[in-house]
Formats: C-alpha cells, sequence, structure tokens
C-alpha cells in the first residue's frame, strides 16, 4: 500500500459523512437543518430516534480511532457505550452539542487516518481481528448505513401527523 491509498480512505470516509458523492445523502447532510423536536421524535416505542443515531454515530468514531491508536477504554466524552438515550433536554443547545461532538470525533479519527502508515493499512491494531483497513471501510459504510436510517425517520417524521403525539 501507498501513501495514495491513504488518500483514497481519507475520501472514502468524507464521502460518507460530509463530501458529496453519487450515492446522495450523507450522514452529516442527513441531519442538515433538523430541529431538535424533529430529531428527538421517535418512530415508534422501543425506537431509536435521530438524536441517537448521531450519538451512535458519534461513539463508533470514537471507538474506531480508539482500536487504532490503543487509546484507553472509556475516554469517550459521554459515560456510556454505544447508544445514549436522547435528548435528556430536547433543546437547540443541547442538539447542536450532540452535532459537535459528532463532527468533533469525525474530526478526530481523520486525523488518526491522514497519520496512519500505508504498510500498516492490512494488519489488525494490536489486540484486534479486524485490520485497519476493514475498519475505515466500515465506519465509512456505517455512516452511509446511518444516514440512510435517518431519511427513512425524516420522511414517517414528516407524514406522520398524528401518530406523532403516539409514540412520544
Amino acid at each position: 500500500m501507498t501513501v495514495r491509498q491513504i488518500e483514497l480512505i481519507v475520501r472514502n470516509y468524507e464521502q460518507g459523512y460530509q463530501r458529496q458523492s453519487w450515492h446522495g445523502t450523507n450522514l452529516r447532510g442527513s441531519i442538515r437543518g433538523l430541529t431538535p423536536e424533529a430529531a428527538a421524535w421517535r418512530p415508534g416505542p422501543e425506537r431509536h430516534n435521530i438524536w441517537e443515531i448521531v450519538v451512535h454515530a458519534a461513539y463508533w468514531k470514537y471507538a474506531v480511532r480508539r482500536r487504532l491508536t490503543g487509546e484507553k477504554r472509556g475516554s469517550f466524552p459521554l459515560a456510556g457505550s454505544d447508544w445514549f438515550e436522547r435528548p435528556e433536554i430536547e433543546s437547540e443547545s443541547a442538539w447542536k452539542k450532540d452535532r459537535a461532538l459528532l463532527d468533533e470525533m469525525h474530526r478526530s479519527l481523520r486525523e488518526v487516518i491522514e497519520g496512519l502508515d500505508a504498510e500498516s493499512l492490512m494488519d489488525s491494531p494490536p489486540g484486534g481481528k479486524t485490520t485497519r483497513f476493514e475498519l475505515l471501510s466500515g465506519i465509512a459504510a456505517h455512516d452511509l448505513y446511518h444516514a440512510g436510517q435517518i431519511q427513512l425517520i425524516k420522511r414517517l417524521y414528516e407524514s406522520g401527523g398524528s401518530a406523532r403525539a403516539e409514540t412520544r
């Protein structure tokens, strides 16, 4: 592998998150312009809302970064792991704070990717079974998976009418 492969991985990572691509809406684009109310709406009982998906995506960017760097577990800014119930307070400032967390985790992982040795991409980080390349391909796919999920939840919210009150 060469430095060029690192550039391609960064490009793929950015397309899944915030760079325009042929496949349509990316993760950042899927939440653009959402109100706290729309982000907090649940499509059904026991279902995740968009806000929770955003924090979940931030967590997994952190988890991939941690696996790549060997960083200690438990250094994510929020207590817990994987899924975080949201919102505690449905406010624009709380929604903005969690979107900023997603942006921060994205930037932080990108910096790690850019600093990787291309020769190590097909190796697993210490203690792992998944190669660095697989982790990075996976996190880009994870962003796009949740972008699609968010797009569907937004459509349900927009067409929900009276169903909104029933699922809150």
